[in-house]
Formats: structure tokens, sequence, C-alpha cells
């Protein structure tokens, strides 16, 4: 984008051409959306990262390392831009060369919280957007983080949560989520930590639990069909042994539909099918009562016994 439009101000509407279709995933899309920076990057492929504002050294290690691998994934992140985890998440994308998106609770050319100057300033000038609900001018208002973070959940295919505390609003983002299908991932954290209450609640309510790095790729491979560093759909050629233990790894995360798997390994729905058939036939996965496939009581077993060694 050209340095002379970088804060360039837009007002979008739906069926305009620059508006994202992912907010029309929401029961009542926004009827006007005030942009900085770039409108375009708001259709690419992102993950929210939000998380408490007091985040710990822990909380920002797991949150850097997110904002990490979706760059490296050729995502865009989202954050709210507040205090904490969203600007921890937002200055890592941009240091990987990142592009990064923040959406406000007040104008668009209002900054709030006055931290997040710098960042909105960089990410401006780097190719991302700083995006409102409200009019120029408007100041923060606590009934617009709600309505904030619905946003922030639309925009993205997926939330993911470094460090939330209870009571959190964090809790709005992810239920905004969940209602329209978007994925939430979380990182548990020690049960005596108050910092981690939040994360941990919603792991056990059915958010996808992201125990380590790899965790976090595997499931960031399976909702966004990418490989980090590949930045594209993982469909290039991908040797037996690769493939089969990178299905294994994803189905050990969580169960998949056939679909997913596809997209996982770059297969056409007929090898995909073949290829799952094998399997089963090894007796390594085996297929659920609603049509996803999961490794079989016997696989896990076995990579508990030889520590994962098995393709």
């Amino acid at each position: 984008m050209d340095a002379r439009n970088l804060d360039v101000r837009r007002e979008l509407a739906p069926g305009d051409a620059l508006y994202p279709p992912a907010l029309l995933d929401l029961s009542d899309p926004p009827e006007r959306l005030y942009v900085r920076g770039d409108p375009e990057v708001l259709a690419a492929p992102g993950l929210a990262i939000v998380g408490t504002r007091r985040i710990t050294p822990y909380g920002a290690a797991v949150t850097e390392l997110a904002a990490r691998i979706a760059v490296a994934s050729g995502l865009t992140v989202i954050s709210g831009g507040a205090l904490g985890c969203d600007q921890c998440a937002g200055w890592e994308a941009l240091r990987q060369d990142g592009k990064h998106i923040i959406v406000l609770g007040c104008g668009a050319d209002v900054v709030y919280p006055r931290t997040s100057a710098p960042l909105i300033e960089r990410a401006l000038a780097t190719g991302g957007a700083v995006v409102s609900l409200v009019p120029w001018g408007c100041d923060p208002r606590p009934y617009l983080f709600p309505r904030r973070n619905r946003v922030i959940a639309a925009l993205a295919r997926a939330v993911f949560v470094g460090e939330a505390g209870m009571p959190s609003g964090t809790f709005s983002t992810a239920e905004a989520a969940d209602a329209i299908g978007r994925e939430v991932l979380a990182v548990p954290g020690s049960i005596f930590s108050p910092n981690s209450r939040g994360s941990n609640y919603l792991i056990a309510s059915g958010a996808c639990c992201i125990s380590d790095e790899e965790a976090l790729e595997v499931a960031i491979s399976r909702i966004f069909g990418t490989l980090r560093f590949s930045h594209g759909p993982a469909t290039g050629p991908v040797e037996e042994d690769e493939r089969v233990g990178r299905v294994i790894s994803a189905l050990v995360a969580s169960p998949l539909r056939s679909d997913e798997v596809a997209r996982l390994i770059g297969l056409d729905a007929r090898g995909c099918m073949e290829f799952l058939g094998a399997l089963v036939i090894e007796g390594r996965i085996e297929q659920l009562r609603d049509g996803r496939y999961a490794p079989t009581k016997e696989e896990l077993h076995e990579r508990t016994t030889f520590g994962h060694n098995r393709g």
C-alpha cells in the first residue's frame, strides 16, 4: 500500500466491495465500519489473540509464541489493542514482519488506551488497519467493548486466548466466536494461578486445549489449511510417513472430518478417503459416530509407550 494512504479514513457498509464478508456471519452485522489503514487486510485469514490486561511472564510468552506461529503461517493477527495480551500479540506480530488489525471500543481515530499509540502507528505503517463500529472522535464507553469483541471474533477464523482470569472480558469474545462457529483455542495454566482460571474454564467448557507449540501448529493447520512457513494451503507433495505422522498428531489434538484431513495434507476427497481407510484397516484410527476420525485406543497407547516415535 502507498505510504501516503496509510492513514486514509474509510467508512464501509454491507454491500461495499471492501466490507469484510466475514462480518456477515454475525446475526446483526455492523451497518457501518470505520477503518484507518488498508481495508483489504480485513479479508485476509486472521487469528485473533486476546486475553488479560494483567499479563504475567507466562502469559506474555505464550501470547508471543502464538503471534510468531500465526505470522509464520501467513496469518494476520487481530486484537483489541488493550494492555496485556492484546498489545503483546500485536507487537510480536509486527516484529515478525506480519500484519496487525486493531479493533477499538472507541472511534478509530481515538487512541485508547494511550499506551497503544505506538502500536497503532506501527500497525498502520506496515499495512495493517484500525477498525471501529462508532463514528470518528467517539470516546470509549463500557457498552462498546462487548460489541467490539464480536467484531474481533468475526474477523478471525479462530480466537486464541493466551491468559485470562475470572471474570474476564475475554469471555465475551470467546462466546461471540462460539456463536458464529469460530473455534476457541486456549492455553492451560496452573490451577493455583488466578490469571489462568478463565483460560482453564474455557478449556473445561470445550475450547481446544493448546498444550504446547506443536498443538498450536496442528490447530492452525487444521483450521486454516496452511503450514507454518508455507504461507499457503498445504497442497504440495508430502512423504507418506510425514503425512501419516501429521494426521495422527492432528487427530490426537482433536477428531477431524475427512474434509479437514484432506485440507491438512493436500489430498482430494477420493484420495483422502483411501488414505483414511488404510489407517482404519491398520487399526490406527477409527471413525466416530458423528463421522469424524480419531486415533484408536491402541494407537494412543502405542504413542504413550514409544514416546511419539511411531510414524
